[in-house]
């Protein structure tokens, strides 16, 4: 494991799911002293700004917040059932989540793992230098640099200055969904892949941890089979948990609160300004008015690339459309998406 990670526990799944339950849960929670001392021993947080330095997109104050939700691919430790680890930790998933003036409303862009991008130098966590590179794939960014240089990326290919930084693993992922007692979901195909170790008939089914997990991650058993597929079904997962657990009523089962309050502050890893219970309790709360239906989820507008055709490569004119349209605090326009390679999962699941 890499330095980077800050922890040997910390393996990460870029999944927004767990940063909804923690506004969910932290946003309407009230805690003893103790609970409190504890839950903060469980946040460790990543000081972003600093390996940054003042070199960044100027930061708009209008109101809006841009959040990187960013998770990597490592297969070391407690994560070797979900595959050989390939060396070092790479961003499995990354999602731009723009949440709009009022904080009523929010806007996610998943940026595909195999993009290729232009890399940009960067500086790691011990302070060597890092050198960019054209026709890198986004994933590379986390495995050189780590969060600083996917931060880094993000803001150069954007434009866009991320207020906050948000980690998640796999082991918190899976505790938290089981402490909800499982995730209902409808599949209207049937989803087999060994690697994820799934195997679902189409029909409704509760699924817990392990399989919830498997789902977010499995790439074969669905669609194309690439990464593209994968991301429509993650999106389509984290909608239909932010719309169950608002309507388990969570909040009202002080046991239930204290399991998914102690997952969740241990399944991730924020950057410095949101690493106490009181700052992400205060951010939480600040997002608790979004509902699912008000989240407007795209993939960056992408073709598969000519030279590769295992990578894909940003259209020009869309992708630029995406990041004005949040640049401007505004709803990306449908157009955006039209003749992209976006993957065939979309109705897999619902």
């Amino acid at each position: 494991m890499t330095e980077q990670t800050n922890s040997g526990r910390r393996r990460k799944v870029p999944i927004l799911i767990t940063g909804a339950l923690v506004v969910l849960v932290l946003g309407g929670a009230g805690f003893g002293y103790a609970y409190y001392k504890k839950l903060d021993h469980n946040i460790q947080g990543v000081d972003i700004n600093a390996q940054l330095g003042p070199q960044r997109p100027v930061d708009v104050d209008d109101g809006s917040m841009d959040i990187l939700v960013l998770g990597s691919d490592s297969r070391s430790g407690d994560n070797d059932a979900y595959g050989r680890d390939e060396g070092g930790a790479r961003s499995d998933t990354a999602m731009v989540v723009h949440v709009h003036e009022g904080h009523k409303r929010a806007s996610v862009v998943s940026i595909p793992r195999d993009t290729l991008i232009t890399r940009p130098d960067c500086t790691d966590a011990r302070g060597a230098g890092v050198p960019g590179r054209r026709r890198a794939m986004f994933n590379t960014a986390y495995e050189v640099g780590g969060p600083a240089c996917a931060v880094k990326t993000v803001e150069s290919m954007s434009g866009i200055r991320m207020d906050h930084y948000v980690e998640v693993d796999f082991t918190g992922f899976k505790e938290i969904i089981d402490e909800l007692g499982g995730v209902e979901i409808t599949t209207t195909e049937r989803i087999e892949d060994d690697d994820s170790h799934l195997d679902l008939a189409p029909g409704p089914h509760t699924l817990n941890g392990e399989q919830s997990l498997g789902l977010v991650r499995t790439r074969k058993g669905v669609g194309d089979g690439s990464d593209l597929g994968r991301i429509q079904l993650q999106q389509a997962f984290v909608k239909a948990l932010v719309t169950q657990v608002k309507d388990l009523g969570v909040l009202t089962d002080p046991t239930k609160l204290l399991g998914l309050a102690d997952a969740a502050t241990r399944a991730i890893t924020p950057d410095s300004e949101l690493d106490s219970v009181q700052e992400l309790t205060g951010f939480a709360r600040g997002l608790s008015g979004i509902d699912a239906q008000n989240v407007q989820m795209v993939t960056l507008p992408v073709v598969y690339d000519r030279i590769d055709p295992n990578r894909v490569v940003p259209l020009e004119q869309q992708s630029a459309q995406v990041w004005k349209a949040l640049r401007g605090d505004l709803p990306i326009p449908a157009s955006v998406t039209k003749d992209t390679a976006a993957g065939a999962a979309g109705g897999v699941v619902r």
